[in-house]
């Protein structure tokens, strides 16, 4: 009785081991917090955080508020602050600008993944970089403002139009879902100075399709650049949702620069 005792605590302290051994080996991986740009919603990041799940990262999509740049990149702080541990930080489209302006906690704020995203610098605002290059078709396809009480207006793509504008990769069924739960971006907002960039101390990655209608190529590519990112991906052909059309690939950079900067 005594061994079969001894065998039983043996079994249960080794069992605790391997138990704790794997929550502690879990919590050493950061955070991903995944923030949706304007016309998407934290629903695009799906197929991302299926992939980052399987790899035991913890991830919060965050419901990007869309109202302005500064009061969004507020709202995003506090999530960070609120969040334990380390975190990744990545931005889709307008997203990027708001991943780029986080100016507290920035220590634990270990790496930016800018996913067909803005990294816009010091005064620079959305509209501006959007016409840099040519390329961009987003004007014609967006609907009649809906003029806000405060005098600010939102915006939407008009919904026939966004599959072919937004998301060309992606099934018609699901485009047409997406358009449908599109959330509005503040015109204020794509005019807004972007204040001093994250990424001129945090490491950077970026990801990118080269058929996006959005933010044409050469735009992403020289914010990147210029952002000094420690890789950039190019997808041939991706629209630009690139998140919801080519998950394993922006998934497997976000593990990348996970690895990278949180060993």
């Amino acid at each position: 009785m005594t061994n079969f005792k001894s065998r039983l605590l043996t079994t249960a302290i080794a069992t605790f081991g391997l138990t704790f051994g794997a929550a502690a080996f879990a919590a050493e991986k950061p955070t991903v917090l995944l923030v949706h740009g304007a016309f998407a919603e934290s629903s695009s990041w799906n197929g991302v955080v299926a992939e980052l799940h399987e790899q035991g990262y913890p991830v919060i999509a965050v419901a990007n508020p869309l109202r302005s740049v500064k009061s969004d990149a507020a709202y995003l702080q506090d999530v960070v602050a609120n969040t334990k541990g380390p975190v990744v930080l990545v931005g889709h489209s307008y997203g990027g600008s708001v991943i780029s302006n986080v100016t507290a906690d920035q220590a634990k704020v270990k790496a930016l993944v800018y996913v067909a995203a803005f990294a816009p610098e010091q005064g620079e605002n959305i509209a501006e970089l959007s016409g840099r290059y040519p390329g961009g078709t987003l004007g014609p396809t967006l609907a009649a403002p809906v003029v806000l009480k405060d005098g600010n207006k939102d915006l939407y793509i008009q919904q026939d139009k966004f599959g072919a504008q937004f998301a060309a990769d992606v099934p018609a069924a699901e485009a047409a879902l997406m358009a449908a739960t599109q959330r509005p971006v503040t015109e204020a907002a794509l005019h807004e100075a972007s204040g001093v960039p994250a990424w001129k101390k945090i490491p950077s990655w970026a990801i990118y399709g080269t058929a996006d209608k959005n933010i044409p190529a050469a735009a992403m590519k020289f914010m990147a650049e210029r952002a000094g990112a420690k890789k950039i991906v190019e997808i041939k052909d991706a629209s630009h949702v690139v998140m919801t059309s080519k998950p394993e690939q922006v998934a497997k950079l976000i593990v990348e620069a996970a690895e990278a900067t949180t060993k």
